[in-house]
């Protein structure tokens, strides 16, 4: 069942960034993710702040009493410059399921309820960045229509 953010999931909610930050630390081939001993807390309060400057959301997967994903979004307004004209935007920040629920949908209802909310926004594009050594995200976005735009490319001297 996917709820609103309720400040009561608090803990849950951390739990799972500090999940995603040990899972993106871990694919990181050049190490330069990682999860620090604060994290969790730091990271969930950046996000709350965002969410009220942004005009953004959070939605909570919740099964069987407990959360067991989120997603978290922002709205980009339109921007035009000398060298760039983009629509305004929905920025999906986090897409975050447990290990305990992956492949079960709970992503998939996820990304489609934050999709809605930018479309009732007037968004006309979704951005979402994914660390390249990420081939289960990538592929799971891909499935769902995203692709790419811009690539960084790296090199270690």
């Amino acid at each position: 069942m996917i709820i609103n953010y309720n400040n009561r999931y608090d803990e849950e909610i951390k739990l799972l960034f500090g999940e995603l930050q040990e899972v993106i630390a871990k694919l990181d081939k050049e190490g330069f993710n990682i999860l620090t001993p604060n994290y969790n807390e730091k990271y969930f309060q950046q996000v709350l702040e965002n969410i009220k400057t942004n005009n953004g959301k959070m939605f909570l997967y919740k099964e069987g009493g407990k959360i067991v994903g989120l997603v978290v979004g922002y709205i980009l307004n339109a921007v035009e410059t000398y060298d760039f004209k983009a629509p305004k935007r929905g920025r999906i920040a986090e897409l975050v399921v447990s290990k305990t629920c992956r492949g079960k949908g709970c992503g998939q209802m996820l990304i489609e309820k934050m999709e809605n909310y930018f479309k009732q926004n007037g968004c006309k594009n979704i951005i979402i960045e994914v660390l390249a050594y990420n081939e289960r995200a990538l592929n799971f976005y891909q499935k769902n229509g995203y692709h790419p735009r811009v690539l960084d490319v790296t090199k270690n001297i």
